[in-house]
């Protein structure tokens, strides 16, 4: 029987096994996940104890059209109630715990700003019509600064679709574009963010181990810390892996591949090289030792063209860095405080963003426990910043120089906390910094990224943020997914392929209510 090698247990590594038993007609034994890490989950991880904190580096959005990601999880029990699926569960918990947002935007005197206006002007609005309008590859190498004035960077809309999404000014224009083709349908409530999905816990919690416990239970084989240095390929104008080459436990390996094994690559990781801090330690930037994810593509690519252009993602660590922040804390008068500051119950709240800040800080209360095993009297926030280069406003040194005490004195500094002092002393703060953790937004060309199934490829494929799908938006859970359907459906040629990209800018009253948002007053 044929073999399927996926390097990474990243969300798509996972959703590749899962793609080829439901789909593909493998036995679970049959499938191999390769990782260099000695956890897995990828970029979707969450760890930690009441006594030590919490620390999660991000938490990924979902939305109603997510039309892979939630296929996938129709398939997998929720781990709290084995009757119903994750996805079941996930819009279950929507119904629930809708937010709906009262305190997007916070000013330079802490007070709450009106966000309902996206404070456009004309040329504003005429500049995103055309961005939207402007055919791809047009775009290719343009940063978004290139579309727009510098009075866009001040409106409403952007403070919010930029933390909202993690775009900085200098990131790709192609990328922009896409999200605001592929997202136009929640411009209407973008200030509440009320079209916004979350995962009843975190996204480890909530989709890595459900679907692991699937995986395992089919008896999918999970080798941690291996790192995957090379794929043989064979000569001639077809793309045949022929044998992996890996390094574990001090020991390199080699394996043969048979006819009809199957490779699939994640190419690239947006959070390799990440490092954590404490409350009292500074997180260490530390680049020197590229990650086997970004090491493999690097020599793949070398072999023959077609096969993309790692360097234009992991070369250019100042425009791809910023720092993320989990709280821990059993004192509740953080979120007592923060319900009557923003109006909303926590974990109904949404993104709170301090737009005149220097960092450009933003937080957000999850709805409790935001962790499976999270005891009732613990309490966990999170929050992240875009310019963790720049000076604070409160604390006079880059967020990237700080403890996270210190990063948790210039929040409480911005919302002018009198119980500031006693809300420091009883948090425990994991800064996380990450140097790749927006490369996959860099400014790109046509190219730069390899096909899911290359041209000529018969058994190798590439999965996860760095492969190509055409007008998905990188990012997202979903897009990893995308990629993992992909290349099983192509790599096995079946018929049932991945429902299209929602196009909403396609519904004609999803145009309307996009454009009477944009002249909203």
């Amino acid at each position: 029987m044929a073999k399927a090698y996926l390097v990474g247990s990243g969300i798509a590594g996972l959703a590749a096994a899962a793609f080829l038993i439901r789909d593909g007609g493998f036995a679970g034994p049959d499938i191999i996940l390769l990782e260099e890490q000695d956890r897995e989950g990828g970029s979707l991880d969450a760890a930690g104890s009441p006594e030590t904190g919490y620390t999660m580096r991000g938490g990924r959005m979902f939305e109603v059209h997510f039309d892979c990601t939630y296929d996938l999880l129709s398939s997998i029990p929720s781990l709290d109630d084995p009757s119903k699926s994750v996805t079941e569960d996930t819009f279950a918990f929507h119904d629930d715990f809708a937010w709906d947002d009262h305190a997007r935007l916070v000013d330079a005197t802490g007070k709450v700003i009106a966000a309902h206006s996206m404070g456009f002007s004309e040329r504003d609005r005429l500049e995103l019509v055309k961005c939207v309008a402007t055919p791809e590859r047009q775009l290719d190498g343009k940063r978004i600064t290139d579309c727009f004035s510098p009075e866009f960077f001040t409106t409403n809309f952007w403070w919010m679709w930029c933390t909202t999404f993690a775009f900085e000014p200098w990131h790709s224009a192609i990328e922009f574009r896409r999200y605001l083709n592929r997202f136009v349908h929640l411009f209407k409530t973008f200030d509440s963010m009320s079209g916004i999905y979350r995962t009843r816990f975190n996204q480890f919690d909530s989709i890595v181990r459900p679907l692991l416990k699937w995986l395992t239970d089919q008896g999918v084989t999970l080798q941690l810390d291996t790192r995957v240095t090379d794929v043989r390929l064979a000569e001639g104008d077809a793309l045949t892996a022929t044998g992996l080459t890996w390094t574990r436990g001090g020991r390199s390996e080699e394996i043969a591949l048979a006819p009809g094994d199957l490779v699939m690559v994640t190419n690239g990781s947006m959070t390799a090289g990440s490092t954590l801090g404490s409350t009292d330690t500074v997180p260490v930037l530390d680049t020197a030792g590229s990650s086997g994810s970004w090491k493999l593509w690097e020599t793949l690519a070398a072999k023959r063209p077609g096969l993309g252009n790692p360097s234009v993602f992991d070369t250019s660590v100042p425009d791809s860095t910023w720092e993320s922040f989990t709280v821990t804390t059993k004192d509740p008068t953080f979120f007592k405080l923060m319900e009557e500051f923003s109006g909303s119950e926590a974990g109904k709240g949404g993104l709170i963003t301090f737009k005149d800040s220097n960092w450009l800080l933003t937080i957000v209360l999850n709805h409790q426990p935001h962790f499976r095993e999270q005891p009732e009297d613990t309490f966990v926030w999170w929050g992240y910043a875009l310019f963790p280069d720049k000076e604070g406003d409160f604390v006079k040194k880059p967020m990237a120089q700080c403890t996270g005490a210190e990063i948790l004195d210039e929040v409480l500094q911005h919302l002018r906390f009198e119980q500031g002092p006693q809300i420091l002393e009883n948090s425990i703060v994991i800064p996380a910094l990450m140097p790749y953790i927006t490369s996959q937004f860099l400014v790109r060309s046509h190219g730069d990224r390899p096909e899911v199934v290359p041209d000529g490829s018969t058994n190798l494929a590439f999965i996860g943020q760095y492969a190509e799908v055409p007008e998905d938006v990188v990012f997202t859970v979903e897009y990893s997914v995308r990629t993992a359907w992909t290349a099983v459906a192509g790599l096995l040629h079946l018929d049932r392929q991945p429902p299209p990209v929602y196009k909403g800018r396609h519904n004609p009253k999803v145009l309307v209510e996009a454009l009477e948002t944009l002249h909203r007053r």
